[in-house]
Protein backbone atom coordinates (compact mmCIF):
# COMPACT_ATOMS: atom_id res chain seq x y z
CA UNK A 1 0.00 0.00 0.00
CA UNK A 2 3.15 2.55 0.67
CA UNK A 3 4.00 1.71 -2.61
CA UNK A 4 0.40 2.36 -4.31
CA UNK A 5 0.43 5.84 -2.32
CA UNK A 6 4.39 6.75 -3.37
CA UNK A 7 3.48 6.23 -6.88
CA UNK A 8 0.01 8.26 -6.91
CA UNK A 9 2.05 10.96 -4.96
CA UNK A 10 4.54 10.90 -7.91
CA UNK A 11 1.63 10.65 -10.64
CA UNK A 12 -1.38 12.75 -9.81
CA UNK A 13 -0.29 16.05 -9.16
CA UNK A 14 1.58 16.44 -12.79
CA UNK A 15 -1.17 14.38 -14.94
CA UNK A 16 -3.68 16.45 -12.85
CA UNK A 17 -2.61 19.59 -13.51
CA UNK A 18 -2.45 18.25 -17.47
CA UNK A 19 -6.09 17.32 -17.05
CA UNK A 20 -7.23 20.23 -15.64
CA UNK A 21 -5.25 22.16 -18.45
CA UNK A 22 -7.23 21.07 -21.03
CA UNK A 23 -10.50 20.58 -19.48
CA UNK A 24 -10.36 24.84 -18.42
CA UNK A 25 -11.44 26.31 -22.35
CA UNK A 26 -14.31 23.72 -22.41
CA UNK A 27 -15.61 24.25 -19.24
CA UNK A 28 -14.89 27.84 -19.55
CA UNK A 29 -16.97 27.86 -23.02
CA UNK A 30 -20.09 26.03 -21.35
CA UNK A 31 -20.32 28.06 -18.26
CA UNK A 32 -20.39 31.23 -20.33
CA UNK A 33 -23.47 29.58 -22.54
CA UNK A 34 -25.06 28.53 -19.06
CA UNK A 35 -24.43 32.37 -17.91
CA UNK A 36 -26.66 33.51 -21.08
CA UNK A 37 -29.14 31.04 -21.32
CA UNK A 38 -30.05 31.58 -17.84
CA UNK A 39 -31.06 35.03 -18.28
CA UNK A 40 -32.71 33.95 -21.25
CA UNK A 41 -34.50 31.41 -19.55
CA UNK A 42 -35.28 32.95 -15.78
CA UNK A 43 -37.24 30.68 -13.57
CA UNK A 44 -40.51 32.41 -13.07
CA UNK A 45 -41.46 31.87 -9.64
CA UNK A 46 -45.38 33.04 -10.10
CA UNK A 47 -48.02 30.84 -8.05
CA UNK A 48 -44.47 29.28 -6.70
CA UNK A 49 -44.84 28.12 -2.75
CA UNK A 50 -41.53 29.33 -1.48
CA UNK A 51 -40.40 29.04 2.54
CA UNK A 52 -38.25 31.43 3.84
CA UNK A 53 -36.71 30.66 7.14
CA UNK A 54 -35.24 33.53 9.45
CA UNK A 55 -37.98 35.71 7.24
CA UNK A 56 -38.02 38.44 10.45
CA UNK A 57 -34.87 40.93 9.29
CA UNK A 58 -32.20 41.23 7.06
CA UNK A 59 -31.59 39.03 4.17
CA UNK A 60 -34.37 36.70 4.84
CA UNK A 61 -37.03 39.91 5.48
CA UNK A 62 -35.39 41.39 1.59
CA UNK A 63 -35.64 37.62 0.08
CA UNK A 64 -39.34 37.56 1.21
CA UNK A 65 -40.18 40.87 -0.67
CA UNK A 66 -38.16 39.86 -3.66
CA UNK A 67 -40.59 37.05 -4.04
CA UNK A 68 -43.26 38.43 -3.03
CA UNK A 69 -42.51 40.99 -6.11
CA UNK A 70 -42.62 38.52 -8.39
CA UNK A 71 -46.12 37.03 -7.80
CA UNK A 72 -44.62 33.49 -5.12
CA UNK A 73 -46.96 32.28 -2.87
CA UNK A 74 -45.16 32.50 0.68
CA UNK A 75 -44.54 30.83 4.40
CA UNK A 76 -42.41 32.92 6.16
CA UNK A 77 -40.74 31.54 9.32
CA UNK A 78 -39.14 32.97 12.54
CA UNK A 79 -39.38 32.86 15.78
CA UNK A 80 -40.73 36.35 16.60
CA UNK A 81 -44.48 36.30 15.65
CA UNK A 82 -45.11 40.37 15.25
CA UNK A 83 -41.95 40.70 13.05
CA UNK A 84 -43.37 38.09 10.94
CA UNK A 85 -46.64 39.94 10.85
CA UNK A 86 -45.49 43.03 9.56
CA UNK A 87 -43.16 41.51 6.88
CA UNK A 88 -46.10 39.63 5.76
CA UNK A 89 -48.23 42.48 5.45
CA UNK A 90 -45.67 44.42 3.27
CA UNK A 91 -45.43 40.89 0.81
CA UNK A 92 -49.57 41.00 0.05
CA UNK A 93 -49.02 44.73 -0.53
CA UNK A 94 -46.03 44.36 -3.23
CA UNK A 95 -47.64 41.69 -5.25
CA UNK A 96 -47.26 37.94 -2.93
CA UNK A 97 -50.32 35.64 -4.18
CA UNK A 98 -50.80 34.25 -0.87
CA UNK A 99 -49.05 34.70 2.56
CA UNK A 100 -48.52 32.80 5.12
CA UNK A 101 -46.56 32.91 8.71
CA UNK A 102 -45.49 30.42 11.10
CA UNK A 103 -43.31 30.63 14.59
CA UNK A 104 -40.76 28.01 15.15
CA UNK A 105 -37.35 27.35 16.59
CA UNK A 106 -35.24 26.01 13.62
CA UNK A 107 -32.73 24.36 16.37
CA UNK A 108 -35.42 21.64 16.88
CA UNK A 109 -36.30 18.92 14.59
CA UNK A 110 -40.00 18.64 14.87
CA UNK A 111 -40.81 22.26 14.53
CA UNK A 112 -38.74 22.23 11.27
CA UNK A 113 -40.76 19.04 10.21
CA UNK A 114 -43.79 21.04 11.22
CA UNK A 115 -43.73 23.67 9.03
CA UNK A 116 -42.36 21.74 6.20
CA UNK A 117 -45.42 19.58 6.19
CA UNK A 118 -48.00 22.28 7.24
CA UNK A 119 -46.72 23.95 3.47
CA UNK A 120 -47.28 20.67 1.70
CA UNK A 121 -50.73 20.55 3.46
CA UNK A 122 -51.79 23.85 2.91
CA UNK A 123 -50.92 24.09 -0.47
CA UNK A 124 -50.07 20.39 -2.05
CA UNK A 125 -46.43 21.37 -3.06
CA UNK A 126 -43.35 23.01 -2.28
CA UNK A 127 -41.10 24.82 -5.28
CA UNK A 128 -38.17 26.46 -3.03
CA UNK A 129 -37.07 25.99 0.80
CA UNK A 130 -35.03 29.59 1.65
CA UNK A 131 -32.65 28.42 4.62
CA UNK A 132 -31.95 32.00 6.25
CA UNK A 133 -31.37 31.56 9.67
CA UNK A 134 -28.25 31.91 11.71
CA UNK A 135 -27.16 33.53 14.80
CA UNK A 136 -23.47 34.72 15.54
CA UNK A 137 -20.82 35.27 18.49
CA UNK A 138 -18.36 37.72 19.35
CA UNK A 139 -15.71 36.74 21.00
CA UNK A 140 -12.39 34.79 21.30
CA UNK A 141 -12.58 30.72 21.66
CA UNK A 142 -11.13 30.80 24.78
CA UNK A 143 -12.79 33.53 25.89
CA UNK A 144 -16.02 31.78 26.19
CA UNK A 145 -17.70 31.18 29.50
CA UNK A 146 -20.44 29.00 29.07
CA UNK A 147 -19.81 26.74 26.36
CA UNK A 148 -23.03 25.27 26.34
CA UNK A 149 -23.50 28.02 23.89
CA UNK A 150 -21.59 26.57 21.23
CA UNK A 151 -24.68 24.20 20.68
CA UNK A 152 -27.22 26.69 20.13
CA UNK A 153 -25.46 28.18 17.70
CA UNK A 154 -24.66 25.45 15.64
CA UNK A 155 -28.34 24.34 16.20
CA UNK A 156 -29.78 27.49 14.77
CA UNK A 157 -26.99 28.36 11.79
CA UNK A 158 -26.57 25.10 10.83
CA UNK A 159 -29.17 22.09 12.17
CA UNK A 160 -31.61 25.33 11.21
CA UNK A 161 -30.79 24.54 7.60
CA UNK A 162 -30.47 20.51 7.64
CA UNK A 163 -33.45 19.69 9.17
CA UNK A 164 -36.12 21.55 6.82
CA UNK A 165 -33.91 20.39 3.71
CA UNK A 166 -34.17 16.68 5.01
CA UNK A 167 -37.86 17.15 5.26
CA UNK A 168 -38.48 19.13 2.17
CA UNK A 169 -36.28 17.41 -0.22
CA UNK A 170 -38.57 14.89 -1.33
CA UNK A 171 -41.46 17.40 -2.50
CA UNK A 172 -38.66 19.50 -3.88
CA UNK A 173 -38.23 16.42 -5.87
CA UNK A 174 -42.04 16.13 -6.92
CA UNK A 175 -41.70 19.76 -8.64
CA UNK A 176 -38.06 19.77 -9.58
CA UNK A 177 -37.69 23.11 -6.88
CA UNK A 178 -34.80 24.10 -5.65
CA UNK A 179 -32.78 24.60 -2.39
CA UNK A 180 -31.31 27.79 -1.62
CA UNK A 181 -28.71 28.44 1.50
CA UNK A 182 -27.79 31.06 2.83
CA UNK A 183 -24.16 30.64 4.11
CA UNK A 184 -20.86 33.37 4.36
CA UNK A 185 -18.23 33.99 3.14
CA UNK A 186 -16.73 32.95 6.50
CA UNK A 187 -17.32 29.09 5.06
CA UNK A 188 -13.73 29.87 3.92
CA UNK A 189 -12.29 32.81 5.86
CA UNK A 190 -10.51 32.26 9.47
CA UNK A 191 -12.74 34.84 10.92
CA UNK A 192 -11.31 35.88 14.46
CA UNK A 193 -13.94 36.29 17.31
CA UNK A 194 -16.65 34.02 14.81
CA UNK A 195 -15.42 30.34 15.53
CA UNK A 196 -18.36 28.45 16.35
CA UNK A 197 -19.92 30.39 13.35
CA UNK A 198 -17.38 29.66 11.10
CA UNK A 199 -17.30 26.08 11.98
CA UNK A 200 -20.98 25.98 11.24
CA UNK A 201 -21.25 27.91 8.20
CA UNK A 202 -18.17 25.85 6.48
CA UNK A 203 -20.51 22.67 7.59
CA UNK A 204 -23.57 24.13 5.53
CA UNK A 205 -20.81 24.38 2.15
CA UNK A 206 -19.77 21.71 2.21
CA UNK A 207 -23.60 19.61 3.18
CA UNK A 208 -25.19 21.02 0.40
CA UNK A 209 -22.44 21.19 -2.18
CA UNK A 210 -22.29 17.25 -1.44
CA UNK A 211 -26.12 17.10 -1.74
CA UNK A 212 -25.22 18.82 -5.40
CA UNK A 213 -23.63 15.68 -5.95
CA UNK A 214 -26.39 13.22 -4.44
CA UNK A 215 -29.39 14.75 -6.32
CA UNK A 216 -28.24 15.45 -9.05
CA UNK A 217 -30.29 17.68 -11.43
CA UNK A 218 -33.85 16.76 -9.67
CA UNK A 219 -33.30 19.53 -7.38
CA UNK A 220 -31.34 22.83 -8.03
CA UNK A 221 -29.41 24.04 -5.23
CA UNK A 222 -27.68 27.84 -5.02
CA UNK A 223 -25.31 28.12 -1.93
CA UNK A 224 -24.94 32.29 -1.35
CA UNK A 225 -21.91 33.35 0.45
CA UNK A 226 -22.17 36.64 1.53
CA UNK A 227 -20.02 38.89 3.33
CA UNK A 228 -21.18 41.22 6.45
CA UNK A 229 -24.42 42.46 5.16
CA UNK A 230 -27.17 44.79 6.71
CA UNK A 231 -28.66 43.03 9.70
CA UNK A 232 -29.34 42.81 13.33
CA UNK A 233 -26.25 40.94 13.63
CA UNK A 234 -24.20 43.94 11.70
CA UNK A 235 -26.11 46.53 14.28
CA UNK A 236 -24.49 44.49 17.44
CA UNK A 237 -26.38 41.80 17.82
CA UNK A 238 -24.83 38.77 19.20
CA UNK A 239 -24.45 35.93 21.33
CA UNK A 240 -21.45 36.92 24.05
CA UNK A 241 -19.12 34.85 25.90
CA UNK A 242 -21.62 34.62 28.83
CA UNK A 243 -23.64 33.03 26.43
CA UNK A 244 -25.93 35.75 26.35
CA UNK A 245 -28.27 37.84 23.66
CA UNK A 246 -27.01 40.89 23.84
CA UNK A 247 -26.96 43.89 21.01
CA UNK A 248 -23.38 45.88 21.73
CA UNK A 249 -21.90 48.42 18.96
CA UNK A 250 -19.10 48.36 20.21
CA UNK A 251 -18.37 44.31 19.72
CA UNK A 252 -19.96 45.34 15.85
CA UNK A 253 -16.82 47.30 15.72
CA UNK A 254 -14.25 45.02 16.82
CA UNK A 255 -15.97 42.15 14.83
CA UNK A 256 -17.00 43.73 11.81
CA UNK A 257 -14.34 47.08 11.98
CA UNK A 258 -13.14 48.83 8.77
CA UNK A 259 -15.03 45.91 5.94
CA UNK A 260 -17.73 47.63 4.17
CA UNK A 261 -21.40 46.50 5.34
CA UNK A 262 -23.73 45.51 1.85
CA UNK A 263 -27.07 46.84 1.59
CA UNK A 264 -29.73 43.57 2.41
CA UNK A 265 -31.81 44.45 -0.60
CA UNK A 266 -28.76 44.34 -2.50
CA UNK A 267 -27.78 41.03 -0.95
CA UNK A 268 -31.35 39.62 -1.57
CA UNK A 269 -31.52 40.89 -5.26
CA UNK A 270 -28.37 39.12 -6.35
CA UNK A 271 -29.46 36.09 -4.13
CA UNK A 272 -32.84 35.96 -6.29
CA UNK A 273 -31.60 36.65 -9.23
CA UNK A 274 -28.45 33.74 -9.11
CA UNK A 275 -31.26 31.28 -7.63
CA UNK A 276 -34.27 31.72 -10.61
CA UNK A 277 -31.16 31.61 -13.03
CA UNK A 278 -29.80 28.39 -11.24
CA UNK A 279 -26.75 29.22 -10.28
CA UNK A 280 -24.61 26.98 -8.12
CA UNK A 281 -23.13 30.03 -6.13
CA UNK A 282 -23.75 33.56 -5.26
CA UNK A 283 -20.97 35.80 -4.05
CA UNK A 284 -22.18 39.24 -2.53
CA UNK A 285 -20.18 41.06 -3.07
CA UNK A 286 -18.19 39.36 -5.86
CA UNK A 287 -14.78 40.97 -4.58
CA UNK A 288 -14.55 37.96 -1.86
CA UNK A 289 -13.99 35.78 -4.78
CA UNK A 290 -10.40 35.99 -4.46
CA UNK A 291 -10.14 35.95 -1.10
CA UNK A 292 -10.44 31.81 -2.04
CA UNK A 293 -7.41 32.01 -3.94
CA UNK A 294 -5.18 33.26 -1.09
CA UNK A 295 -6.94 31.13 1.63
CA UNK A 296 -5.64 28.28 -0.85
CA UNK A 297 -2.08 30.38 -1.97
CA UNK A 298 -1.40 32.60 0.88
CA UNK A 299 -3.45 31.87 3.87
CA UNK A 300 -0.53 33.12 5.85
CA UNK A 301 -1.27 36.43 4.75
CA UNK A 302 -5.09 36.01 5.45
CA UNK A 303 -3.70 34.86 9.12
CA UNK A 304 -1.47 37.84 9.88
CA UNK A 305 -4.18 40.38 8.53
CA UNK A 306 -6.57 39.14 10.80
CA UNK A 307 -4.71 38.98 13.79
CA UNK A 308 -3.05 42.64 13.22
CA UNK A 309 -6.65 43.67 12.62
CA UNK A 310 -8.58 42.28 15.06
CA UNK A 311 -6.60 40.41 17.73
CA UNK A 312 -3.54 41.98 18.92
CA UNK A 313 -3.90 45.01 20.77
CA UNK A 314 -2.76 47.83 18.80
CA UNK A 315 0.76 49.52 19.97
CA UNK A 316 -0.19 51.63 23.20
CA UNK A 317 -3.78 50.10 23.49
CA UNK A 318 -5.88 47.95 25.26
CA UNK A 319 -8.28 47.48 21.73
CA UNK A 320 -7.58 46.37 17.91
CA UNK A 321 -6.67 48.05 14.90
CA UNK A 322 -10.55 47.40 13.61
CA UNK A 323 -11.61 49.49 16.56
CA UNK A 324 -9.01 52.53 16.45
CA UNK A 325 -10.16 52.63 12.99
CA UNK A 326 -13.63 52.64 13.27
CA UNK A 327 -13.85 55.35 16.04
CA UNK A 328 -12.11 57.45 13.51
CA UNK A 329 -15.07 60.44 12.79
CA UNK A 330 -16.47 59.11 9.57
CA UNK A 331 -15.89 55.81 9.27
CA UNK A 332 -19.04 54.36 9.95
CA UNK A 333 -20.97 56.68 7.62
CA UNK A 334 -18.72 55.47 4.58
CA UNK A 335 -18.29 51.83 5.55
CA UNK A 336 -21.91 51.13 6.97
CA UNK A 337 -25.19 51.74 5.67
CA UNK A 338 -26.91 54.25 7.71
CA UNK A 339 -29.92 52.11 8.96
CA UNK A 340 -26.81 50.74 10.89
CA UNK A 341 -25.24 54.09 11.97
CA UNK A 342 -28.19 56.11 12.71
CA UNK A 343 -31.05 53.05 13.37
CA UNK A 344 -33.64 55.07 15.43
CA UNK A 345 -33.73 57.57 12.10
CA UNK A 346 -34.42 54.98 9.80
CA UNK A 347 -36.28 52.24 11.43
Amino acid sequence: MDLVQFFLNLVVPPTGLFFLALAWPPLTFMNACHWFLSFVFRENVRGKVVVVTGATSGIGEKLSYEYASHGAKLILVGNQEGLLRDVAGKCQRIGAMDVRIVTADLGHEEECKRFVEETVHQFGRLDHLVNNAGIMHSYLFEEAVDVSSFQSIMDVTFWGSVYPTYYALPHLKRSGGKVVVNSSVSAWLPMPRLAIYNAAEAALLNLFDTLRVEVGNSVGITIATPGWVESEITRGKFVSAEGEHVTMPDLRDVTVGPVPVTYAEECAKAIFSGTVRGARYVRVPSWYGVTLLYRIFAPELIEWTYRLLFVSPAPGTQVPAAKLIMDVPGAKEILYPSSIVHPQKTE
